[in-house]
This record gives structure tokens, C-alpha cells and sequence, in this order.
């Protein structure tokens, strides 16, 4: 177990999170940690089955006298998001997550930790193990590749799961339940770019904007923080607009559902201008610092001069085109909900933009908590692109969440919660895009509720999580569960 959590309580959460840490978890290679709670799972004699989508499901029997009640399951996301501080160097793929405790958090400081949804599956794993704990039939559901398309719970198949009532285990605030979670949808967008040859009395120079706190694409993204593909399309179409600007190359972001907290351009410009180009980028500088001084300011902008110059560029005509579409594209808040005062309704996040070698290629993570907003947004986005002559297309859709205040389980977690903590937990929607949306269309029958501990930079180096808030967390989780062992039906 990793130094820095042996000590911390509940013991045999924090030790499943260290293993979590310890083992590469990026979406789509999650098989490593797969076996390895297989083999877990199976020495505590404890089923475990990998379903055709690649989603592991543990069983454990009912406790003794607990077999007639329905029976419950136990959902997390086993991948992460790999984000990390430009300079710092980390293989998302074989290195373990570095953590330290401080200030009564553990933090990843140059990393993202995993918490989101680590910290989760730790917890379910930990009631799992306990053998003392009075309990229905328990189901732990652990999907794949929830970061990057929710292709795991994608593919439940109907049947998967016997259990009536759902715990997902995947919301970053302690102290309230969770009812319902935005729908999205991905919109890809493409563009081969025609090319020209440069000009010998021109010098290379790359723009770095970074600095930036990033964040998650939902549950960050009214918080007003700045995204460095927009600020830096921003500043190249200025500058564009007063000198011959030759852009090279760009790239920015990582992810589609974080928002971004880098990005650069390779571009050439006449030498005479590139020689004074100081000036223009620390007076940009300074108008970002005074722009974002509550939220981002930490934001830089720089520029490095280079030797070599390339054979080749975008031609004008596409430069403009890119940078006007990357700059006015629909991007951040687009509605509050009517229904839930001060909760982000609908939203779109622009998350990659690469160009290479001439070829262009963008993401948005487009959330709603009306699926149909959602649709009519990432509709809006591709006739965007269309009008700048780009295509554009709609990929990887997932339904929202529909609250249901009426929940039998929300009402026993409510009571629950009550006689832990003295007074009810708050109820909430979250803008953003639990699995329990897919989940209830492949299992219609599942009464579901969402509750977690206090996670704070999800998806953005420096994520970390509030070690009092996972003990509070665990002490409802198993008041939860034998609570349902009891219910009088």
C-alpha cells in the first residue's frame, strides 16, 4: 500500500485506492486492473464475471437470513482521466499515480489522482470484502472506458444485472443525493487543409498559452475558467489581422469532457515583425491576467523563436477559416435550467483541436439535461462548421438521468442519512454524464441514486479528494446497505 495512505480510515477503502493507484487505469486499458480484482474477487470466493463490453460484475450471496430481499448493486467506472502538467512526465500507461496526503486531502499535485471514479470503486470494493457487514444480494458493477465514450455501460446487455436498486458511486459533492445527470453527445469536426509554400524572409515562432486550471467539461464549466484552444485562436486571429501570420501547426487539449488547460501554435511570420513580437504577446499577457484574474490567473502566454523554418503552411484562406470557427464556435454555458435554479442546463466544451501536416481535427462534448437541447446544440455546432467548410458529424450519444423525486430508495437513503448526520442530505442534478442514464435503458427496473465524497479538479492536474468526506461516505454506504437488508417490504 502506498506510504502515504496506510494510515488514513477507513483502512480497506483507502487500501483499495492505493492499489488503484498503483495500477495503470487509462480508458480503453483497464485490464490489468481487471485481472487483478479477479484474482481478488475469486480468493475471497467472491464471483467474478467480464461481460462481453469488458465491464467486470462481482456477486456476493446475500447474509444469512437477508435472501428474500430484493437485491442491490454497487456501480463505479474503473478508468481515469490522464491529465498532466506540461513538463512533468508521467506514462499514463505504466507509471503509478504519485499521491500525497495534505491538509486533510489526498492530492496527485502534478497529475490527475483518479479519484473520479477511484475513489468509488474503492468503496464498493471495501463493503464487498467485509464479512461482518449485514447485507442483500450484492452486485458490484465496475463499467470500462467511462471517460471516453461510456462504452462500457454502452453495452450492458438487458439481463446483465439482478438486482432492483442502484448506487452509483460517481458524484463529487458529500451531502447530497444525486436524481439525475446530463445526456451529450460528441461532435467530431474535420478539415484537409491546402497548403503553400514559405517564403525564405520569414522566421518560426511557437505560441504557449498555458497556466490555465482546466477542469471537468460539466461540473466545472459555469465556473468561467479559460479554455487555451479559444484564448489562443483568439489571439492568433489578432494578430492575423495586422501581419502576414502563417500558421504551421496546432494543438490544444486532450480530452473532450476536460476543459482545456494548454495549447500552441507553430507559426510564421516576416522576420522583421517576428523580430519585435514581445511587445504584442506581453501586452495579450496582461489583457488575459486582468480578464481572468478571479478564475485563471495563472494564465501565461509566451512565444520561442526558432531556426529552422518549414517547407510548407496552411494557406491563408484555411488559417482564417480555422481560427474564426475555433473562435466562435459555441463553447461553455448555453442555458440554465428552468427546473433547478443556478444548475447548468445545457453546455458545450471544446476539448481538442490538432492540425497537422495540412489535416484538421476538433472535439466538443456537447451535455444537456434534456437530451433534445443536447441534440439541437451539437446540431448548431455542425451547421457551424459547415458554413466555415468543414465537416462535421454527431458520435457517441448517452441519455441523461431523469430524476425521479418519488424513489423508494431516495426515500431510505434520505432516513438513512438523517439518523447518520442529523439532518437530510440536499437534492441534487449534476451537469454531467453519469452511466446511469444507459444503465437505466438496458435495466429499466433499477431504482438508482448517486451519492460520493468531496472530490475538487476532476479531470485537471491537482485533483484531490477530502479524506473526512470518504469516512462520512463509507459510514452511509453500509448504513445504506443494511438498511435495505432490513426493509419490511
Amino acid at each position: 500500500m502506498a506510504i502515504n495512505l496506510k494510515n488514513l480510515q477507513p483502512q480497506t477503502v483507502w487500501a483499495h485506492f492505493a492499489t488503484l493507484c498503483e495500477i495503470p487505469r487509462a480508458s480503453m486499458h483497464e485490464a490489468a486492473l481487471i485481472g487483478h480484482l479477479i484474482t481478488w474477487a475469486r480468493g475471497r470466493g467472491i464471483t467474478a464475471v467480464v461481460d462481453a463490453a469488458g465491464n467486470l460484475i462481482l456477486k456476493k450471496p446475500a447474509s444469512f437470513g437477508c435472501e428474500a430481499q430484493p437485491g442491490v448493486i454497487l456501480q463505479g467506472h474503473l478508468d481515469m482521466v490522464c491529465q498532466a502538467n506540461s513538463g512533468t512526465q508521467h506514462d499514463f500507461l505504466r507509471d503509478p499515480i504519485h499521491v500525497e496526503v495534505s491538509d486533510g486531502w489526498v492530492v496527485a499535485k502534478d497529475t490527475t489522482l483518479g479519484a473520479d471514479n477511484g475513489i468509488g470503486v474503492a468503496l464498493a470494493l471495501a463493503a464487498l470484502e467485509d464479512d461482518a457487514l449485514v447485507h442483500p444480494a450484492m452486485e458490484v458493477l465496475l463499467t470500462v472506458n467511462e471517460e471516453s465514450g461510456m462504452s462500457g455501460a454502452r453495452g450492458l446487455a438487458s439481463g446483465s444485472l439482478q438486482g432492483t436498486t442502484l448506487i452509483n458511486l460517481d458524484t463529487e459533492e458529500w451531502g447530497h443525493f444525486y436524481l439525475g445527470c446530463a445526456g451529450g453527445v460528441d461532435v467530431e469536426v474535420r478539415h484537409d487543409c491546402e497548403q503553400e509554400n514559405l517564403l525564405a524572409d520569414y522566421a518560426l515562432l511557437r505560441f504557449d498559452v498555458s497556466g490555465l486550471r482546466g477542469g471537468h467539461s460539466g461540473i466545472d464549466i459555469h465556473l468561467g475558467r479559460g479554455n487555451a484552444i479559444r484564448l489562443l485562436a483568439e489571439a492568433l486571429r489578432d494578430l492575423s489581422a495586422h501581419t502576414d501570420v502563417r500558421l504551421v501547426s496546432l494543438n490544444g487539449g486532450t480530452a473532450r469532457n476536460a476543459i482545456p488547460r494548454e495549447a500552441y501554435a507553430v507559426c510564421a511570420l516576416p522576420a522583421a515583425i517576428a523580430s519585435n513580437i514581445d511587445e504584442w504577446v506581453k501586452h495579450r499577457h496582461g489583457a488575459w491576467r486582468q480578464r481572468f484574474a478571479q478564475v485563471d490567473a495563472g494564465v501565461s502566454f509566451t512565444c520561442r523563436h526558432f531556426d529552422m523554418l518549414p517547407d510548407t503552411a496552411i494557406a491563408n484562406a484555411e488559417r482564417d477559416r480555422l481560427l474564426a470557427f475555433l473562435d466562435i464556435a459555441a463553447n461553455g454555458v448555453a442555458r440554465i435550467s428552468d427546473i433547478f435554479p443556478g444548475v447548468t442546463e445545457t453546455s458545450s466544451n471544446l476539448g481538442v483541436a490538432v492540425l497537422e501536416q495540412g489535416e484538421f481535427r476538433a472535439t466538443f462534448k456537447v451535455r444537456s439535461l434534456q437530451d433534445s437541447r443536447a441534440d439541437a446544440l451539437a446540431d448548431k455546432l455542425i451547421a457551424h462548421a459547415a458554413s466555415y467548410g468543414l465537416q462535421a458529424w454527431k458520435d457517441g450519444a448517452y441519455p441523461g438521468w431523469t430524476p425521479d423525486p418519488a424513489s423508494p430508495l431516495l426515500a431510505l437513503c434520505q432516513g438513512v442519512y438523517t439518523e447518520q448526520f442529523g439532518k437530510p442530505a440536499s437534492l441534487q442534478v449534476i451537469h454531467a454524464g453519469l452511466e446511469c442514464g444507459l444503465l437505466a435503458a438496458s435495466h429499466p427496473q433499477l431504482d438508482m441514486i448517486s451519492f460520493g465524497p468531496d472530490i475538487r479538479g476532476a479531470h485537471a492536474p491537482g485533483e484531490r479528494v477530502q479524506i473526512e468526506s470518504v469516512d462520512r461516505c463509507y459510514t452511509l454506504l453500509v448504513a445504506v446497505l443494511q438498511a435495505l437488508a432490513r426493509q419490511v417490504a
